[in-house]
């Protein structure tokens, strides 16, 4: 770079050779092999450029020259002698430089949109993070001829990559190996952290050069002995015979289908009061396994419904999983035996099992070799930030984890119960006993939090008191572990139960999903947030992988069902309401909306007046049940409609306690397919029958 008459101007070397767009468009996708030398090199280069405090910011396909040892051009050779050159360094930046938007191009954005990273288009501070997102994306336009994300717009091509799932299915097509796929999806992480750095995705890469070539050798050695084989083929098959081919074998499974259900141990101890240390293992194992991101992990809510010896395939068809754990727990004297086993759920038999008889304050530390035993076992691909949270230990007392996990039980189940306030209130209670205890417990603030802002949003307790000491916990969750996916998801629902902040909670829910990526509490509270905001489609999308992975929470199934209302996909509704209705078939409130569906979606009011009927003789004191008396205003509705004055009549004539106005007409606005405006209204609507029961 020089200066001369009074002019900066830079020079770059002369590249005889063709871009690796150039190349990919005429010739189409580059192979498995060629694709690794490219981000080998490429990687070689970053790591150059970060020592010196540089970052490119515009990786892409047409700034990477493709040249071969000799001088010809990649085009015209195909041997491995390939070189790689970085052009177009002009737009580098220096890694300690301010952030100036004043001096970022065309209209404050510096690169190319459809390969950037997420927080470029923020104008964040960047670093070598966001030339590896960069990196991720023009790897996957080399192995596939597309960018993972598209856009008319860069706004659009952003909002895809915060909202949008990576088409994952581009790269199955291309035949692309398992561990290169699980690789780019690291490097296409929206949050930052979560990428490889740069030595880490050299090495990644190393692994999967090794992979590819290990898979070549292989099929040349098959080709070569199919002779062979061909001649013993019958005693194959008659062995086959003899053999379950599916039993005992993770390497029978889809690494990408890899899916599990951790059911509640069963606790052997003399005193009943040690059945929440069995829990409390269960708990931990199964929130362990689910921050793997090559597992579908069911939720704790689901599974608990599974005490006891029952049919283990049944279970894993019910679950929609292919392999469960179960076990044991037995507490006496100061140790602890516990058994596991693991079990493939399609054959019904035993793959792996342990037993361990260990002082009791090495629990713990049990938990943490089941999970990475039963990782391992199945196969995973385990990250180094994977394997990490797998060792944490979430308290160092077990007076405190035990009073967590009571806490704990008492949220899963109180989800409708009619005893709420005073739940939650006892929840509080645990839960500070357990930080008097072990002021350093991560996870007791976070649960902590999650109640106060329960107690405020519900209305139990809409003061400013309470929400003053859910930003309390707040705080201290954040302090201890900022960065935790626990964190984020505590920050989300306090953004949105406390001040109704959806975008803010929608930011906060991004990142979560990034090391809590089988958490359906994430998902569900996308799609909560998504339908009060009007986005249907989207809060469809995220609802549908809430109750793939809890599929047995009725709330979750209930609140699909109402999406799918709105978009008028009304035999998915049907069905989501039946799901519901087979968990909790005696639920009032469940049996109303189903019946709701066919006089709404073909004009047939017969279900409706069959399912009023029947609650009330089953229901003498049914004024002071809210479900049937919302029921009673569809009832008048249709009533009118029939002009039947003596079922008129009869509804009109009922004295009715108080019901919301407001809501009421929200509700109506929302059966009109009116739901953008009456979403957030019905937030506030909620909060202030709240404020009314209060006073």
């Amino acid at each position: 770079m020089r200066e001369e008459t009074g002019h900066c101007f830079y020079a770059m070397e002369l590249i005889e050779g063709e871009t690796l767009a150039e190349r990919v468009h005429r010739a189409g996708p580059l192979g498995v092999r060629a694709t690794i030398d490219v981000a080998q090199q490429v990687t070689a280069a970053l790591i150059a450029a970060e020592k010196r405090g540089l970052i490119h910011r515009d990786l892409k396909p047409a700034n990477l020259m493709l040249v071969s040892a000799d001088g010809e051009t990649f085009a015209d050779r195909n041997d491995e002698k390939l070189i790689v050159k970085i052009i177009d360094f002009g737009l580098a930046k220096a890694l300690n430089a301010p952030v100036d938007p004043m001096l970022l191009t065309r209209e404050g954005f510096v690169g190319t949109p459809a390969f950037a990273s997420p927080e470029q288009f923020e104008y964040s501070a960047l670093d070598v993070r966001a030339d590896i997102y960069s990196l991720g994306v023009t790897l996957w336009f080399a192995l596939t001829g597309k960018t993972p994300f598209a856009g008319r717009s860069a706004e659009e091509i952003h909002r895809a990559q915060q909202l949008n799932a990576l088409p994952i299915e581009q790269l199955k097509a291309a035949h692309v190996p398992h561990r290169l796929r699980s690789l780019l999806e690291s490097m296409l992480a929206v949050e930052p952290a979560a990428r490889p750095g740069t030595h880490d995705l050299a090495a990644r890469l190393r692994s999967c050069r090794t992979q590819f070539s290990g898979v070549r050798r292989t099929r040349v050695a098959l080709a070569a002995a199919f002779i062979v084989i061909l001649g013993v083929t019958a005693f194959f098959i008659l062995r086959s015979v003899r053999i379950d081919p599916a039993a005992g074998s993770a390497s029978n499974l889809d690494p990408l289908e890899k899916s599990i259900a951790v059911l509640p141990f069963e606790n052997l101890s003399r005193d009943p009061d040690n059945a929440f240390l069995a829990e409390g293992v269960q708990a931990d194992i199964l929130t362990k396994l689910a921050k793997i991101t090559d597992f579908k992990v069911i939720s704790r809510t689901s599974v608990m419904q599974y005490r006891g010896k029952q049919d283990l395939r049944q279970i894993g068809r019910a679950l929609g999983v292919s392999h469960v754990v179960e076990g044991t727990v037995r507490r006496s004297d100061g140790k602890v035996h516990v058994n596991a086993q693991l079990v493939d759920a399609r054959t019904g038999t035993g793959v792996w099992a342990e037993e361990y008889d260990r002082d009791l304050n090495e629990v713990f530390a049990i938990e943490a070799d089941l999970a990475q035993s039963i990782a391992n076992r199945l196969r995973a691909k385990v990250s180094a930030r994977e394997n990490l949270a797998m060792q944490e230990r979430p308290t160092s007392d077990l007076v405190a984890f035990d009073l967590y996990t009571r806490a704990n039980n008492l949220l899963l189940s109180m989800a409708a119960s009619s005893t709420r306030k005073a739940d939650l209130l006892q929840v509080v209670d645990l839960l500070n006993q357990a930080l008097a205890r072990d002021p350093s417990f991560f996870l007791a603030y976070s649960q902590l939090a999650s109640a106060h802002d329960q107690l405020y949003f519900f209305g139990f307790d809409h003061t400013p008191a309470r929400l003053a000491l859910a930003d309390a916990a707040l705080r201290a969750t954040s302090r201890l572990r900022p960065t935790a996916g626990e964190t984020h998801l505590a920050r989300a629902r306090h953004l949105y139960w406390g001040y109704l902040d959806y975008d803010g909670a929608l930011a906060e829910l991004k990142v979560a999903c990034q090391s809590l990526p089988s958490d359906p509490q994430i998902f569900g509270l996308m799609g909560f947030i998504q339908a009060r905001q009007g986005r249907w489609q989207e809060s469809t999308a995220n609802l549908e992988r809430a109750v793939d992975l809890d599929p047995r929470n009725v709330d979750m199934l209930r609140q699909l069902a109402f999406t799918y209302d709105v978009l008028r996909c009304y035999d998915d509704e049907k069905a989501a309401f039946d799901r519901a209705l087979a968990v909790d078939p005696n639920n009032v409130e469940t049996q109303v909306a189903r019946a709701l569906v066919d006089p709404i979606s073909k004009a047939d009011t017969q279900p409706l007046h069959r399912l009023n009927d029947s609650i009330r003789i089953t229901n003498e004191k049914e004024e002071a049940l809210v479900v049937p008396e919302a029921l009673d205003h569809y009832s008048v509705a249709h009533a009118k409609t029939e002009k039947q004055a003596p079922r008129r009549d009869r509804h009109v004539a009922r004295p009715r306690p108080n019901f919301f106005k407001k809501l009421v007409v929200g509700l109506m606005k929302l059966q009109k397919h009116q739901p953008a405006k009456s979403s957030r209204k019905g937030d506030r609507n909620a909060q202030a029958s709240g404020r009314i029961r209060a006073k």
